[in-house]
């Protein structure tokens, strides 16, 4: 058999002169050209036996014993521990290959940017997480240091974010809440703020340190690929609620206005409601620095991001908005003359470090794990943006143990959670960052400032540092966009949007994300449950075999159906599978395997009692002879055959039935011969039944002999679809169909060995290596000669 697929030819057979003017002209040469190309194969039909051998399989290598594996593990010597040691502190790698000349006057240009962002956002972002400004200084410090140490990637700002300041503050606000710390005092109660702020400041050190023990223990288990489960489409749509969630927390600051403090389901609603009903107690002197400040910064981010080509650095917009504001302030008595609400005290020098209070983890378990996911997500997406970019690797466990170990860290210094800032990263990028040598630069900035520059900032409006925060979610609120793009182009990755969206603004962040990562997953079960089935046709003069419902040109080819599912085959979805095959190829095996049976044990009855009742009568004219029937004349008008004939083959003698299981089978005549085993003649003549194999194949109806599996799709078997598999092949025998398996993966088939699947009924003669191939094999079985696949005769029988 020569199997010459014409498609393609070996060699070009013309050439031509590339198009200089119109990219239309290009594609519409390039498409000439790709039709005047044509290729030949010329190779043997290959099943899996015969494939093993023309390709060499290679025999299972052996596979050493777990204790033989645990002892290599645990073997030392100087080479692997120095590459262990530089894989578990990559500054040990790096650092001694740092090249001054090339790397750090960008280095420092960009450390020094970043740290201008730090500061104002670090005092911005604390209040968030309903703690002093402070203490987003220390949180802008120490991890920032940690990272520099364990950290894989070059370009990443680690610190203070604005989605992770807010769910620290959702946990610090529902473990201290201000009525715990409402004392009586001579002008009424009030609320212990010094306590109330060293509670808080515990909950926060705790969290951090739960969060970071997550992220080692995830990392050291090799567990950084969870974050392939969280869809982009999730992860916009959280940042975007949590964007709303931050900007709706900071509307008390803007209208000057105190309202409750509100945590869990609908806080954010409670949150715009109060302030709804005190708007008429607006403080129009800070409603007026706020808006003044949101112009200014906003214009001046315009103006950075328009002539970002043409800045050596941006504009430093924020740190200077802070000192002016600050200075003004200041000098002009603003904060007693209009009851400003300010930052108020900033101790100068670094705190002592101390244990965070382990009794709180168990109030904390779920918000620390979430946490936990949520930075580890922003973090290795940003990291993986920018190591794309400029072409280098990051380790995703790595990353994992180095976020978790300055959270750890951090949480002994007072310092809350943190994972990397987009803002901050796209600034140490775009300024000429080379290494994590600008976060140590950007590092010593802060810790001056800690040291001696804070105190000057007591005077600063919490309103301008609410005008920070608002112009730094607008990148977050630009993901809204993402809901017209996903209209266009999945509607299904827009439900999970929306879904998400919806789920963490009326459930707040944490268990807004619970529902999220639920719901997406149990889209991604709907997709495994819900594949695409088809029938596959060949097209003509190719070797290509596709869905006959979307190609016109697809044909099927005479007695061979061709079926394929466009998911793995498992478990979940083995019994849709096979629900499927029986609708597509027209008919139900197991309507029919009954229907075999019973007309079989309804034949044989009556054979039974013929036989009976002619040995008594002593009619012998109804006695079988060789595999014929000799009837009398009423006897063939009653059973309706043609009057001129007494005599017919038993091979001959079929029953009719007519079939409408669906639209799609329309009337069938289902003519099945006796199956020998349950139909026994005579012994006394000595002669069986012969059944006839064209006749038993037009019994299944429309001609088909043959039925190809396209499992392709399939990277894995179950025992489930294994067993699946041998009922298809036991029942679709029983009506004398041959079912076929094509595109079977290595994999795939060592599973099937490994399952049993082989038996002497099923051997490996009957796995193809391409449905072209198990098409060519049929057609050469059944002697189909005079069928061409291809309309210039390439393929040979």
């Amino acid at each position: 058999m020569n199997n010459n697929c014409q498609g393609p030819q070996a060699e070009r057979r013309s050439s031509y002169r590339k198009p200089a003017s119109s990219s239309a002209a290009e594609a519409a040469q390039t498409v000439m050209d790709m039709e005047e190309r044509e290729y030949f194969v010329h190779r043997e039909v290959l099943d899996e036996l015969r494939l093993d051998a023309v390709a060499q399989k290679r025999m299972r290598p052996f596979k050493s014993t777990l204790g033989e594996r645990m002892k290599e593990s645990l073997r030392c010597s100087v080479p692997r521990l120095k590459q262990t040691v530089m894989s578990w502190v990559p500054v040990l790698d790096w650092l001694p290959h740092y090249s001054f000349r090339e790397n750090f006057m960008g280095d420092l240009i960009s450390g020094c940017s970043v740290s201008v962002m730090h500061l104002p956002q670090g005092m911005a972002y604390a209040p968030l997480a309903a703690l002093r400004p402070v203490y987003g200084l220390y949180t802008s410090f120490y991890p920032v240091l940690v990272y520099f140490i364990f950290g894989t990637s070059r370009h990443i700002s680690i610190g203070t974010f604005a989605v992770i300041s807010m769910m620290v503050g959702s946990v610090t606000q529902r473990l201290a809440p201000e009525q715990n710390f409402i004392v009586n005092g001579t002008n009424g109660s009030k609320v212990d703020t010094e306590a109330r702020d060293a509670a808080r400041v515990q909950i926060a050190c705790a969290l951090a340190l739960l969060t970071g023990i997550f992220q080692i223990l995830l990392g050291l288990v090799r567990f950084g690929f969870m974050v392939t489960y969280l869809s982009q489409p999730l992860i916009r749509a959280y940042t975007t609620a949590s964007a709303w969630q931050v900007a709706t927390s900071q509307l008390k600051y803007l209208f000057g206005v105190s309202t409750g403090q509100y945590s869990g389901p609908l806080s954010a609603i409670y949150t715009i409601v109060d302030i709804c009903h005190l708007l008429p107690n607006t403080k129009f002197p800070e409603l007026t620095i706020g808006l003044i400040s949101l112009a200014v910064l906003i214009v001046i981010k315009e103006i950075n991001s328009c002539y970002r080509q043409k800045l050596l650095v941006p504009i430093p917009i924020e740190i200077i908005l802070i000192i002016i504001v600050t200075l003004i302030v200041h000098y002009c008595g603003l904060t007693s003359k209009y009851d400003l609400d300010v930052v108020g005290e900033i101790p100068n020098g670094l705190m002592v470090p101390h244990v965070p209070d382990t009794t709180l983890f168990s109030m904390m378990i779920g918000d620390a794990f979430a946490v936990a996911i949520v930075s580890y997500t922003i973090n290795i997406s940003l990291a993986r943006t920018f190591a794309l970019k400029h072409a280098y690797k990051v380790d995703n466990n790595q990353e994992l143990i180095a976020l978790g170990l300055s959270n750890t860290v951090g949480g002994f210094f007072q310092c809350y959670s943190v994972t990397s800032s987009m803002s901050r990263s796209l600034v140490q990028e775009s300024t000429g960052g080379k290494t994590q040598v600008a976060g140590i630069i950007s590092s010593i900035v802060v810790l001056i400032t800690i040291l001696r520059i804070g105190s000057l900032f007591e005077d600063l409006p919490k309103v301008v540092l609410s005008a920070v925060v608002f112009v730094n979610l607008k990148g977050m609120f630009m993901q809204m966009k993402d809901v017209y793009t996903l209209w266009k182009t999945s509607k299904t990755d827009l439900l999970v949007w929306l879904v998400t969206f919806t789920c963490t603004i009326l459930l707040n962040l944490d268990i807004g994300l619970a529902a999220s990562v639920g719901f997406s997953l149990l889209m991604i079960i709907f997709r495994l449950q819900l594949p695409h089935y088809s029938i596959l046709g060949l097209i003509p003069a190719t070797d290509l075999y596709l869905d006959i419902e979307t190609y016109k040109e697809a044909k099927e080819i005479p007695g061979i159906k061709i079926f394929r599912s466009s998911a793995t085959i498992c478990h979940t979805n083995a019994e849709m599978y096979l629900d499927a095959l029986q609708k597509k190829i027209g008919f139900d095996i197991g309507n029919l395997l009954m229907a075999k049976k019973k007309q079989a044990a309804e034949l044989k009855h009556k054979r039974q009692k013929e036989k009976k009742e002619a040995k008594k009568k002593n009619k012998p004219g109804r006695h079988l002879f060789k595999g014929t029937f000799s009837l009398k004349k009423p006897e063939i008008r009653e059973a309706g055959f043609p009057a001129g004939q007494t005599h017919m083959n038993s091979a001959d003698f079929r029953l009719r039935e007519t079939s409408t299981e669906g639209p799609d089978m329309g009337q069938v005549n289902w003519a099945y011969q006796h199956d020998t085993s349950t139909l026994n003649l005579d012994s006394s003549h000595g002669d069986d039944v012969h059944h006839d194999g064209e006749e038993n194949r037009r019994a299944c109806g429309s001609h088909t002999h043959s039925i190809i599996l396209d499992i392709s799709t399939t990277n894995f078997m179950d025992i489930v679809t294994v067993n699946t598999l041998k009922n298809i092949f036991r029942d679709f025998e029983e009506l004398h169909l041959d079912v076929y398996l094509a595109g079977c993966q290595a994999c795939v088939v060592k599973q099937l060995e490994t399952a049993g699947f082989f038996l002497e009924t099923i051997s490996k003669s009957r796995l193809f290596v391409t449905v072209h191939d198990a098409v060519l094999f049929i057609l050469m079985k059944h002697k189909q000669t005079d069928f061409i696949l291809d309309d210039s005769g390439n393929t040979q029988m």
